[in-house]
């Protein structure tokens, strides 16, 4: 039997950012504090950079190619392998949204439950997009003609702050269940949950770049996000008014689709991150 000696250090968590399936500092070398709901110090996660977005993105159109073809069996796989990493680490998530929250470990526990529910409700989702919102189209002429859904490409993902490990799950699942690949820029005041989840991804199968975590301040990364020309959509729900006006002004030299999603369990909320392609045929004799 060991016993643990009584001037023992405690070994703390470093919480780093998640780029290209890698869990690098920030290249600035920078960090902030934030607080638990009692406002006692709980970690110093990395304040990201211009730089970190700009890396994010690359590891995000590097991973879409891949991502996008594979099987959408495979990607409703990986999503419900996170469900079952995010099951096994569930105290852990419901500690942390008790500090950061204020709420209660029930009410912790039960948002750590409805959060794999809908890893699990998207992972359905993923081979059955297509039939939802595919069609063959009727045509004057030898052709055949249909409609089917594709993923946009590079979405950036500012998640409502509360309920942070439930916004966030509903983000990225709804994200890239479709084939999209991800820019998340987790909540500034409760991002433990994020990186917390960052690991969870990293163990799923999930390849790597397909989602890339950072952590900051949103009010310094939005803008560059909304002008970055390789970024194609940005999920807007988590940025205030002011921010988002100051998004879709940005946003509107690239063509870049700004959507806010206010349902967490949604057909419309994967469609709102693709587009329709019509491909016609001719009808051989």
């Amino acid at each position: 039997m060991t016993t643990t000696p009584a001037n023992r250090i405690d070994v703390l968590k470093t919480y780093k950012l998640f780029i290209g399936g890698a869990f690098p500092r920030s290249e600035s070398g920078r960090v902030y504090s934030i607080k638990d709901f009692k406002g006692n110090h709980l970690a110093n996660p990395s304040l990201a950079s211009r730089k970190d977005l700009r890396d994010a993105v690359v590891a995000a159109r590097s991973a879409f190619s891949g991502w996008s073809s594979a099987t959408a069996y495979n990607r409703g796989q990986i999503l419900y392998r996170m469900a079952e990493i995010l099951e096994g680490r569930s105290e852990q998530l419901v500690t942390e949204i008790v500090a950061l929250e204020g709420v209660t470990p029930r009410a912790a526990a039960l948002q750590v439950q409805q959060s794999i529910d809908l890893l699990v409700w998207y992972a359905g989702w993923s081979d059955k997009i297509s039939a939802l919102a595919g069609s063959t189209n009727s045509v004057s002429g030898p052709y055949y003609n249909f409609s089917t859904p594709e993923p946009i490409g590079v979405v950036a993902i500012f998640a409502p702050a509360k309920p942070s490990l439930l916004n966030l799950i509903a983000a990225i699942a709804s994200v890239i269940t479709s084939g999209n690949t991800a820019v998340v820029i987790a909540s500034e005041k409760f991002p433990l949950p994020a990186i917390t989840f960052s690991e969870i991804m990293a163990t799923s199968d999930l390849p790597a770049g397909v989602v890339n975590v950072l952590t900051g301040s949103g009010s310094e990364l939005a803008p560059w996000a909304a002008s970055h020309m390789d970024i194609d959509a940005i999920d807007a729900s988590g940025l205030t008014p002011k921010q988002l006006q100051e998004t879709q002004v940005a946003g509107a030299q690239n063509l870049k689709r700004i959507r806010v999603n206010t349902d967490l369990e949604s057909p419309a909320r994967i469609l709102s991150f693709m587009e329709i392609k019509t491909v016609w045929h001719p009808i051989g004799i």
